[in-house]
């Protein structure tokens, strides 16, 4: 296992060797307008496309935060006439549902913690997409605005993504579905850059997304409340009990579906030490609350666990450091496989409250070796 860097086999990605024909996923934001204009300055031939993915495109933003709206496909075209590359908008709403949508209504629903821009990545952004890319309009490679770059093996057999420059930016977790052949045809020309940089590059060019603030987290859910959603899709809330971990009951919450692990706000709980939801139980309408240190975990079971290669056959034990969240602590531990995705995440150091649903990844050094769901059957406690 590598500390740092390239682990031992792996090379950064090389230069492209020749002008590509690439299309660019342009949101209308300002990360994916820079990859665009850094990629026609390259001189590859370009292509950007902004996908609708859902009902939000009906909408105007006015505050001009979400990458769905009306709003952002006319910052899109705006940036693609000024870079004067094609534009295109992609009806992808099928595939969205099918990938992001439903399982993250089913995984609130089942007492899970989704993570929805994972499904978004893998199956619409880099599946769809690229498919779409390459029937339509001939492109070789799909870009996105995404910070994240990639290895590839020394035999130039496999590929890996490789963490970003700007680590505050990265965003290999959200792309940890990507399987080697994605990643060999993904492009990612803001891996190198820190996020002040890019926008000075937008700035230097007059690009009109140069001062665009953020966009909002879940781009579906535009009130910032994924409950609003889930009773647009039938969802009744029903009150329920909160147990302790004794099995005691201790008060009652209104719907079981609108909390997640670790979470502390809402419960309808006084007295005595700060309580968090340690667990869900969505048959029985329960949840079960404990103090801080009783949601640490040293062992965390998995399902869907694989590498870029593909899924890991029982007894392969990998080395790295466990990430749990975006943005969150890294802890060293090992992934030991028991075959069919199933996988065990044993860590050095315990983490705080893994979420069942909710994405784990394993890096190795500054690449990603593998990552998996938290299972809904993980134990209670350490």
């Amino acid at each position: 296992m590598s500390t740092h860097g390239l682990p031992s086999g792996w090379l950064a990605e090389p230069e492209a060797a020749q002008s590509e024909r690439v299309l660019v996923a342009l949101s209308g934001g300002v990360d994916s307008s820079v990859a665009a204009a850094l990629l026609v300055e390259a001189g590859h031939q370009v292509v950007g496309v902004w996908m609708r993915l859902h009902d939000a495109a009906d909408r105007v933003d006015g505050g001009r935060k979400s990458c769905c709206t009306l709003d952002a496909a006319d910052d899109a075209r705006r940036v693609a006439d000024q870079l004067k590359i094609p534009f295109h908008i992609q009806n992808l709403e099928r595939e969205f549902a099918d990938a992001v949508l439903e399982p993250f209504v089913g995984a609130y629903l089942g007492g899970e913690t989704p993570s929805p821009c994972v499904g978004c990545n893998t199956a619409v952004k880099f599946g769809a997409l690229v498919g779409k890319g390459s029937a339509l309009f001939g492109c070789e490679a799909v870009a996105t605005g995404h910070y994240a770059r990639r290895a590839v093996s020394a035999d130039g057999g496999s590929w890996r993504l490789r963490t970003a420059v700007d680590h505050d930016k990265d965003q290999t977790y959200f792309l940890h579905g990507l399987r080697s052949d994605a990643i060999a045809r993904a492009r990612f020309p803001l891996g190198g850059m820190t996020k002040p940089e890019v926008r000075e590059v937008a700035r230097a060019r007059g690009l009109p997304t140069a001062e665009k603030p953020e966009s909002q987290e879940i781009c579906f859910v535009p009130d910032g409340d994924y409950r609003s959603l889930l009773r647009t899709r039938g969802w009744e809330p029903q009150r329920g009990e909160v147990v302790d971990e004794k099995g005691e009951v201790v008060g009652t919450h209104e719907g079981s579906a609108g909390f997640t692990v670790g979470q502390r706000r809402g419960l309808s709980v006084t007295g005595g030490a700060p309580r968090y939801v340690s667990a869900i139980d969505p048959r029985t309408n329960r949840i079960t609350i404990g103090r801080r240190e009783s949601l640490e975990r040293r062992e965390i079971h998995l399902t869907g666990a694989a590498t870029p290669s593909g899924e890991l056959p029982a007894g392969v034990v990998l080395d790295g450091a466990a990430r749990i969240r975006h943005r969150g602590v890294t802890a060293p531990g090992r992934l030991v496989s028991k075959g069919g995705g199933a996988a065990t995440l044993e860590l050095r150091d315990p983490l705080w409250a893994p979420s069942p649903g909710q994405t784990v990844v394993l890096y190795d050094g500054e690449t990603l070796a593998a990552g998996g769901q938290i299972s809904a059957h993980a134990p209670l406690h350490a």
